[in-house]
């Protein structure tokens, strides 16, 4: 079109408007939202557990593992040091905790000489007499006269130091040691640095400078990167509340998505349905995950893992005549070492034992080890083991041997004691729910008697407020309503949950009765089948010989005889795809940043800062 042309048009369009001829409104175009495009190398997954801190960029084939301490310079000249236990803990000095540790290794002992050989003779207990009359006798070798191990440097006075430098700082140095976390949950106590705000900033302290120092991300350019957090599935819900605001408002994330480890591992291991059991080094949670879905009635979470098992080989090799006499439980040190034996001579294979009684009719063994400590020699120890080495990881499935007393030992799922920020919490619903069946009720009542004269078309004004708050309620909180018939049958689970807990508390469960515990409390039988079938194991508390054999050994003999002929195998997995299970539920939160599905989960920092916990209810992928 010509300029004359369009001139042309103009002035017709004038002339229409002058004789009261309006052209058409056009609407403005709209435009439709735009999804945005989230590149998974500016999403970082983290995983805290007790002992080791566990994060990455979600593009990351591995996680960078950081031993989760911290050491903190004192303020004040002579202020007393202060360093939370590593192996022990409380309930070990009880007054039967001695006599209930003999018992517990009494049943482990009675299962090992149960086993026959091949000839069908029982085989003869080894005795620790035996090993500890030759340990007695050892001396250490020097192989080198310096360890060229030294101290972490603080002639600068660094405020503080995390991992390896904090394990590392000599204790004649003015620094104190924390774990913030401690069996799943930040650990708060009455000590030094134990209150919910201090543990909160050694806790960012400590992922501030993971992220900053190993991921190379500075500080400020986290408003530009995401997050997801793996929570265990007993949860304490004011923790994770306070964590996802450090995150957001105080490291400055964009956003953030919070899931729990049981299904990031099903994620991790590329299943769609497993029993989970997640042993760490503080605390074994066992939970049955369904199709991405944690069912809560089946939760629970044992207060022992590798830790224990590590405490109680020392004392097993103790009762041997350990030859390194000058080791402690409460040095950061010796626990390492302790540690590293574990998992070097421990294992689970009782077929091995026979083996080895076979070969050698003193059932004893020849181990060596050595010891590299700051400015000391490296010693070299020789070590004479028998029944020790298997007897201490079977204390997993008879926790008695822990001597751990007055404890608690089992915990459940409870129920929420609300939030003065969520208002329109799972009580809130209950309630609403109660007036809406006593509203209903008085409706049916009205509708089955005539009304009066001069009562035609006016309402109960209580329905009106429960129609108001039905509609306030939104679609996810909606679903949570509950007819009366489920309603009754909710109190009377709640009952049953009651008792269990009562039950179960007190006690320290095995593994093997936490599992089957775990999956007798799934709903339908099918959903049964299915956990029976597929037990995954994820977690270092586990990492020994013979683990996966023993494990399925015990839950087949343990099963009820109903479900043997419904579940053609029972499929322990100790290494989902060949990968370390410790990793397995940070790759599955790695997977979990880039399904299509996680879009809708985030929480971001603007509607964080305005509604708060009320978006983990609604943003959560599992029942808040």
């Amino acid at each position: 079109m010509t300029q004359t042309d369009r001139d042309a048009e103009n002035g017709r369009d004038r002339e229409k408007e002058q004789r009261g001829v309006k052209r058409p409104i056009v609407p403005a175009a709209v435009p439709e939202p735009v999804q945005e495009q989230i590149q998974a190398n500016f999403i970082v997954v983290i995983h805290p557990g007790s002992r080791t801190l566990r994060l990455g960029r979600a593009t990351d084939t591995l996680p960078i593992s950081v031993p989760h301490v911290i050491a903190r310079r004192h303020r004040q000249p002579g202020q007393p040091r202060h360093q939370d236990p590593s192996l022990l803990r409380d309930g070990l000095n009880a007054a039967d905790s001695s006599e209930q540790r003999q018992n517990g290794m009494k049943m482990i002992d009675q299962v090992i000489w149960s086993r026959k050989m091949s000839n069908g003779v029982r085989r003869t207990p080894v005795s620790a007499e035996q090993a500890r009359l030759y340990n007695r006798q050892i001396r250490p070798a020097v192989l080198e006269p310096n360890s060229k191990v030294s101290w972490t440097n603080t002639t600068h006075q660094p405020q503080y130091l995390v991992g390896e430098e904090a394990l590392y700082v000599n204790p004649t140095d003015c620094y104190s040691i924390h774990w913030p976390v401690c069996r799943g949950h930040l650990n708060i106590h009455s000590g030094q640095g134990g209150s919910l705000t201090a543990t909160l900033v050694d806790l960012e302290t400590i992922w501030s400078h993971a992220i900053q120092k190993l991921l190379e991300i500075p500080l400020k350019d986290l408003k530009y990167y995401r997050c997801i957090l793996l929570i265990p599935d007993i949860y304490n819900r004011q923790h994770v509340k306070e964590i996802v605001n450090m995150l957001l408002v105080k490291m400055g994330f964009s956003a953030v998505i919070v899931h729990q480890e049981s299904v990031c591992a099903t994620f991790g291991s590329g299943l769609s349905s497993a029993c989970v059991v997640d042993v760490g080094d503080q605390k074994t949670s066992v939970c049955c995950v369904e199709d991405g879905v944690s069912h809560r009635s089946s939760r629970l979470c044992l207060a022992y893992g590798g830790a224990d098992v590590t405490r109680c080989f020392f004392w097993l090799m103790q009762r041997a005549g350990f030859p390194y006499r000058e080791c402690q439980l409460s040095n950061k040190l010796d626990s390492v070492l302790l540690h590293q034996l574990k998992e070097s001579f421990c294992h689970l294979d009782q077929f091995y034992v026979l083996l080895m009684f076979l070969q050698d009719i003193s059932g004893l063994q020849d181990h060596e080890f050595r010891t590299r400590f700051p400015d000391s020699p490296v010693l070299l120890y020789q070590l004479r083991l028998g029944d020790e080495k298997l007897q201490a990881p079977m204390a997993l499935f008879y926790p008695a041997a822990f001597g751990i007393v007055g404890q608690k030992m089992t915990s459940l799922l409870h129920r929420s004691q609300g939030d003065a920020e969520d208002p329109h919490d799972e009580h809130f619903l209950l309630t609403t729910q109660s007036k809406q069946d006593q509203s209903s009720k008085a409706s049916a009542d009205r509708r089955s008697f005539p009304k009066p004269a001069g009562f035609e078309g006016e309402s109960d004004p209580s329905e009106k407020g429960n129609l108001a708050q039905d509609v306030d309620l939104g679609h996810s909180q909606a679903e949570g309503l509950i007819s009366g018939a489920e309603a009754e049958e909710t109190s009377s689970a709640l009952l049953f949950r009651k008792t269990a807990v009562t039950q179960f508390e007190g006690k320290a469960l095995g593994m093997d009765k936490a599992i089957l515990h775990s999956i007798d409390c799934c709903a339908s039988d099918e959903t049964k089948r299915k956990m029976y079938s597929c037990i995954l194991v994820v977690g270092g508390g586990l990492l020994f010989h013979g683990a996966q054999e023993f494990l399925q050994h015990r839950i087949l003999n343990k099963m009820p005889p109903s479900f043997r002929c419904l579940v053609e195998n029972v499929d322990v997995i100790t290494r989902p795809k060949d990968m370390d299970p410790r990793v397995t539920p940070w790759k599955g939160g790695a997977v979990l940043a880039c399904l299509d599905t996680t879009q809708e989960l985030w929480i971001h920092q603007r509607e964080w800062q305005r509604f708060g916990v009320r978006m983990l209810r609604e943003r959560a992928a599992f029942v808040w």
